[in-house]
């Protein structure tokens, strides 16, 4: 049986069976209350729900429409080619999908949760506030009564008339308030029926048209996915109808491997390994090429691949065959050598050594080899190209040279001044840029010998090459204070002041770069170089400390800031007088503006660290960190003084790396660098290439070769042109392991303490001894003692 009815009469009469009725009516209520909070929590649970799993629809959503098949070929069929659209037609399927699903959360919402919450609000919540009510006046009337029957019939009839009066006051108060109360229990009993099921309706009503238009997608989908069908059984069908052949050629192949050779433009290809002799008492070492020979035309192509690391592949090189001959056993110790002689390379020849003795005879008969004479080869030194960078009447004729070659030739060119250059083609283009008898004979604007990224290496080559950074090391710490506080305008004005305190040289130099580099910025859309990625690119180029420490490391953010900041000013801080009344911006140094330069703990200047590796991407990592690098240049141009930069994320998209392409050890610090291996600028690739130099030198444009990389990042702030510091014997302890590539090299583990440290020969490398045994070792694998 249900609730009872409360009948108003009942309300004067107040009977314990009427107060039975209304408890029952209260609980009722409650229970309704309690189950509508509950179904709202739920409802937005099943919201939440539901957007996580179009979240989740549309990601996978994303996942199919990026993937794309690759085919093998220089074609593919048709049925491939839907199978490989179908991914695409998927994705697009659960995208609809999902944009039906979010129209249906919201619905919910509306239709379901909001007008619940108000019901409970609104009705539930006013039932309350009346049982409030009319339990605090059934307390007061009886409270009264109570009081009032308690009155002393002594009392005169005056007193005894007015408490009667006031007791039935509040007695006809108190049943307008039970009738009240009575007749919002029963209203609310019989509205919640439509109140609340009404929104469940439009609830279940929205569903059903999401269901439904789901269901007109799968019939609009129903076709195409019976065409897939076909195209999935062709391409199956296909592939079984071949797989047998395939298998019988490779059987074929591996009875009879000679028989099936792959034709070839070259008359002989295979690994060789080739000898790079290294500086005494040492030895030598052995690096594995690609080498390809052409009889008719006699030249030699070899490239450096190492299977063990990736399958990395480095610069290849080719000279011309003068000749070939046979080493025997008793001339040196390995098995399967023979010279060659390069014919633009007299009197100097190299070491090869093949896998087998058959393949030396096959590679003597294809290079017309001979037996040898038991004698030493002379092997020429090629001499260190004479004259370095400076800031002189040479050095403007280079830096207006290139700027005028890029501007006419590559100023939309994707990654300008990112992307870089060969190392020897950098080289040879500096080499013949700084020579006066060879500067006004390159042609960089008609020439086609000289691509645009070589130009704009050899241009930050030439900048990292002088004697001192552009903008001075004295005024180094000054331009660093303003970058680092005071609103963009204060910015402004504190580098304007101090551009105007460099020398005059220094500043017309900076002035036409700057405004180049304006000019870049201003075709950012094409080339994607915004104010923020030149100022990664430049800020290490044109500033530096006097001395790497972690603080200088942690300042080229900063750097970068105030080349933006130069960028992005460049019209009032180069063709407007500075604010005289300005404040001389003061050095976060501690040195006084006059002292000489601090020097380092040891004696002489601090080593020049090997360039590290960085990503292969157009961002550049800010500091040290012990994560791996991720993407170089900040999304948005946080840092910068002025203005917001735009974003650098689609830079990534049409830029990739160039493996054959990458300045591995003239590279700016800024710039892309590809890993250096251990053998980089070795005495094989001077043999080759004799506008490399052979030795370093503080104002040589080539960074020394990294024996070793850190397995930490390494700032570029860090990677300065500094002459190598000359260690003397002292103790050194390892900070990082090292496994030796060489039987001249030590290996180690963290905290091994080397004995009698002293200064290589081969840059970046100290020779000390450990556990009795002298060897080699990475110089930024150690920490002197």
């Amino acid at each position: 049986m249900g609730l009872q009815p409360l009948e108003f009469s009942d309300c004067y009469l107040d009977s314990p069976w009427f107060r039975e009725r209304i408890r029952a009516h209260e609980a009722e209520l409650e229970r309704t209350n309690k189950f509508i909070k509950e179904l709202i929590k739920d409802g937005k649970n099943l919201i939440a729900a539901t957007k996580s799993l179009s979240a989740a629809q549309r990601k996978f959503a994303h996942s199919l429409r990026d993937f794309k098949f690759e085919f093998i070929g220089d074609a593919e069929t048709d049925d491939e080619r839907c199978i490989d659209a179908s991914l695409r037609e998927f994705s697009n399927f659960l995208k609809n999908l999902e944009e039906q699903r979010e129209i249906m959360a919201l619905s919910v919402t509306e239709t379901l949760i909001k007008p619940l919450e108000k019901f409970r609000k609104e009705q539930l919540g006013a039932v309350k506030e009346e049982k409030k009510k009319f339990d605090k006046e059934t307390e007061k009337n009886y409270s009264t009564i109570d009081k009032h029957l308690n009155l002393s019939a002594k009392k005169k009839d005056s007193h005894l008339q007015e408490a009667d009066i006031q007791v039935e006051q509040n007695r006809q108060h108190f049943y307008e308030l039970s009738l009240e109360y009575v007749c919002k229990l029963q209203e609310i009993q019989e509205r919640k029926k439509f109140e609340f099921v009404e929104p469940m309706l439009s609830f279940f009503q929205g569903m059903f048209t999401f269901y439904h238009q789901g269901h007109e997608l799968a019939k609009d989908f129903n076709h195409y996915k019976m065409e897939l069908q076909i195209n999935i059984q062709n391409t199956r069908n296909r592939f079984e109808g071949t797989r047998s052949e395939v298998e019988e050629l490779m059987n074929k192949i591996r009875q009879h491997p000679k028989d099936h050779k792959r034709a070839s433009q070259f008359t002989a290809e295979g690994y060789l390994y080739v000898q790079e002799k290294r500086p005494a008492p040492f030895g030598s070492s052995w690096v594995k090429h690609y080498c390809m020979y052409r009889k008719a035309a006699k030249k030699f192509n070899m490239i450096p691949f190492e299977h063990r690391s990736g399958g990395k592949l480095g610069d290849g090189e080719v000279f011309f065959l003068k000749e070939c001959t046979k080493r025997h056993t008793d001339s040196i110790d390995r098995r399967f050598c023979f010279d060659v002689e390069a014919a633009d390379r007299p009197g100097i020849s190299l070491t090869l050594q093949a896998f087998s003795e058959e393949e030396r005879k096959q590679w003597l008969e294809a290079l017309g080899g001979k037996e040898s004479l038991f004698h030493s080869f002379n092997r020429a030194i090629i001499p260190r190209p004479e004259g370095s960078a400076q800031l002189d009447k040479m050095g403007f004729t280079i830096l207006r040279k290139c700027i005028s070659a890029v501007e006419t030739r590559g100023i939309n060119d994707q990654g300008l001044y990112r992307v870089v250059g060969v190392s020897s083609k950098v080289q040879r283009l500096l080499s013949m840029l700084m020579d006066v008898k060879t500067c006004n004979e390159v042609d960089l604007e008609n020439s086609i010998d000289w691509e645009v990224k070589t130009i704009t290496s050899a241009l930050k080559q030439y900048l990292r090459s002088l004697p001192e950074p552009l903008m001075t090391y004295e005024l180094h710490g000054d331009f660093i204070v303003p970058a680092k506080s005071g609103s963009p305008e204060s910015r402004v004005n504190a580098i304007h002041f101090l551009v105007h305190k460099l020398p005059e040289k220094n500043k017309e130099m900076l002035d036409i770069l700057v405004k180049h580099l304006t000019n870049v910025s201003n075709h950012s859309k094409q080339n994607l170089m915004t104010v923020a990625n030149l100022g990664v690119v430049f800020g290490p180029t044109l500033m530096r400390p006097q001395e790497e420490t972690v603080a200088a490391i942690m300042d080229l953010k900063f750097q970068n800031i105030v080349v933006e900041i130069l960028i992005e000013n460049h019209e009032k801080i180069f063709r407007t007088p500075p604010d005289t009344t300005f404040p001389e911006p003061t050095c976060l140094s501690a040195s006084p503006p006059n002292a000489p330069p601090r020097q380092s703990k040891r004696q002489g200047q601090r080593t020049k660290r090997p360039v590290a590796v960085y990503n292969l991407c157009l961002e550049l990592e800010d500091g040290d960190s012990s994560n791996p690098p991720k993407e170089d240049t900040p999304t948005s141009s946080v840092d910068s003084l002025s203005s917001p930069s735009p974003t650098t994320a689609a830079v990534h998209g049409p830029l990739g790396p160039d493996k054959n392409h990458l300045l591995a050890d003239g590279g700016s610090p800024g710039d892309w660098a590809a890993p250096i291996p251990s053998q980089t600028r070795s005495p094989m690739v001077q043999w080759l290439n004799p506008q490399s130099p052979t030795t370093p030198s503080s104002n040589s444009a080539v960074t020394p070769p990294s024996p070793r990389l850190s397995p930490f990042p390494v700032s570029p702030a860090s990677v300065v042109d500094k002459p190598p510091e000359s260690v003397t014997s002292r103790k050194a302890r390892a900070v990082y392991p090292c496994e030796a590539e060489h039987s001249s090299e030590l290996s180690f583990e963290i905290g091994a303490i080397f004995e009698d440290v002293q200064t290589s020969r081969e840059p970046g490398w100290l020779e000390g001894t450990l556990n009795g045994k002298r060897g080699l070792i990475p110089q930024n694998y150690v920490k002197l003692l």
